[in-house]
């Protein structure tokens, strides 16, 4: 680990990844939006669950943290093993908040949050975006891994949003927790336009002022802009912002990201984010010229990620920790079926339906929807992805559910029998009347094909993301790549 290698996502835990990949001192700026809950019931959140339920893989979209072996286990390690302070802070909060859910975060945060204070530069800051859920604990913990006089803000994030309460003030901001690894860190000052107070004529002549400002100076202040303070409400939540929307529940706004890599890093930094779910953070790093590291647990993110970059900038984003061979992928599948599915699915770019299906899409994993007709209709290749033992009574069930549909589409991890495939060719051809061509009704394609290249036979404008909504591209003028290192 002596050298850091930029512009790549990695797919795992960032635990792991931060240990094996990230050095010492390698990371000019760190952005996370750790993934917490706070939709459920509070009390629920503090329920004594002791270690009973059974350990569950965090999935997109499934952010709550729960109290198992693996919880259990980080604790003893911290207080035994990590920094001293810490451990006495950890063995404090689990002796009064005692073994559920918040306690279950804050005990993998703080793992994570001393390997992220490992990797950042004396020169850098670190951004954690979280909500008052369990904001006041998560202090605690940063005081003391970055040392309480590394504080530098707690910035609150105000919007509005659909949605409220008859019982509760309306809930319509974020915290983000801002430290530095020391007295030398980056800080680039920014201004926003005055919305009162200083007024000029267009000659330069003042026509109102306010405070201490003086009238010879009210035309510089009014140039400059008002700094920005450490309440934030100029940035409309990402849902406000209708043309960035991917699909994706939690996704922040391209501003908010802008900012705080444009106050705490300079071109050519490295920003990293470890929780990256839609990647904002990379590409708001991207196109202000930053290299980036990008890291999360989930397939679907990874895809999401790397057809984000691609729709962007035109960048074909490297991902390590992905299968790359058979024995990779049966490793993926022995470990989370649902993990496999989801990576199988984005081999061919298509989008998943996820784990629960109704009426006719009911034994469908995936969809590609195109259109190739003047019509205008939408036509679907509908995709099922098994990893495990296989025969021909799958494709009798695939050409059932697909039947309504232009093609099917059957991706497996054991070669086809013979009797399978016989029974697909038997299916025929869907036409494609706007490129007057034919296609197999129903394709086999194993794991093994599409590692070496080979893709579905559709339609050649069906090539294209659909996993989520297309991203913008972005101004030829922002975001060139900048070279590997």
């Amino acid at each position: 680990m002596d050298t850091l290698k930029t512009n790549v996502l990695y797919y795992g835990d960032n635990l792991e990844i931060l240990r094996k990949y990230i050095p010492d001192n390698s990371i000019d700026l760190i952005y996370l939006d750790p993934p917490f809950n706070s939709k459920k019931d509070y009390n629920i959140l503090f329920k004594e669950n002791g270690g009973v339920e059974s350990e569950a893989q965090i999935k997109a979209f499934t952010d709550t943290w729960h109290w198992t072996q693996t919880a259990e286990n980080t604790y003893h390690d911290i207080v035994t093993n990590g920094p001293l302070k810490v451990g006495q802070l950890i063995g404090a909060l689990h002796d009064v908040i005692g073994q559920n859910d918040v306690m279950a975060y804050l005990v993998m945060m703080t793992n994570r949050l001393i390997e992220l204070h490992r990797v950042l530069k004396p020169t850098g800051s670190l951004y954690l975006h979280c909500d008052p859920t369990a904001s006041h604990y998560l202090k605690l913990v940063l005081d003391q891994v970055f040392g309480p006089t590394n504080f530098r803000n707690e910035i609150v994030w105000c919007y509005t949003s659909p949605g409220h309460s008859k019982r509760d003030f309306q809930r319509k901001h974020d915290i983000i927790f801002r430290y530095s690894k020391s007295e030398g860190y980056t800080l680039n000052q920014q201004f926003v336009p005055y919305k009162s107070g200083i007024h000029v004529s267009k000659e330069g002549e003042v026509l109102a002022y306010k405070g201490t400002v003086k009238p010879s100076r009210a035309l510089e202040y009014e140039q400059r802009g008002k700094p920005i303070e450490d309440w934030w409400t100029d940035i409309y939540s990402a849902d406000r912002v209708r043309k960035e929307m991917l699909g994706y529940e939690t996704q922040k706004p391209l501003a908010l990201l802008e900012r705080i890599i444009k106050a705490s890093s300079n071109e050519g930094d490295v920003v990293l984010d470890p929780f990256c779910g839609c990647g904002t953070a990379l590409v708001a790093a991207q196109k202000l010229n930053r290299r980036w590291v990008g890291i999360d647990i989930t397939h679907l993110a990874i895809a999401l990620m790397r057809n984000r970059l691609k729709d962007s900038f035109g960048i074909d984003a490297e991902v390590i920790g992905e299968p790359v061979d058979l024995a990779s992928a049966k490793a993926l599948a022995r470990q989370d079926r649902y993990q496999f599915q989801w990576w199988a699915l984005s081999l061919i770019e298509a989008r998943p339906l996820g784990e629960k299906k109704k009426g006719a899409d009911k034994g469908i994993d995936g969809v590609i929807q195109f259109i190739d007709d003047p019509s205008g209709k939408p036509k679907r290749a509908v995709v099922q992805v098994k990893s495990g033992h296989v025969g021909v009574n799958a494709i009798r069930e695939l050409r059932a559910v697909a039947a309504n549909d232009a093609l099917g589409i059957f991706i497996t991890l054991e070669p086809p029998t013979g009797p399978m495939q016989t029974e697909a060719v038997s299916a025929g051809f869907y036409h494609s009347p706007g490129w007057n061509k034919d296609y197999p009704k129903i394709q086999i394609l194993t794991i093994e094909e599409l590692l070496h290249g080979k893709a579905v036979d559709m339609p050649p404008q069906t090539q294209t993301s659909v996993t989520f909504a297309k991203a913008q591209k972005v101004s030829k003028k922002e975001g060139e790549q900048l070279p590997m290192q």
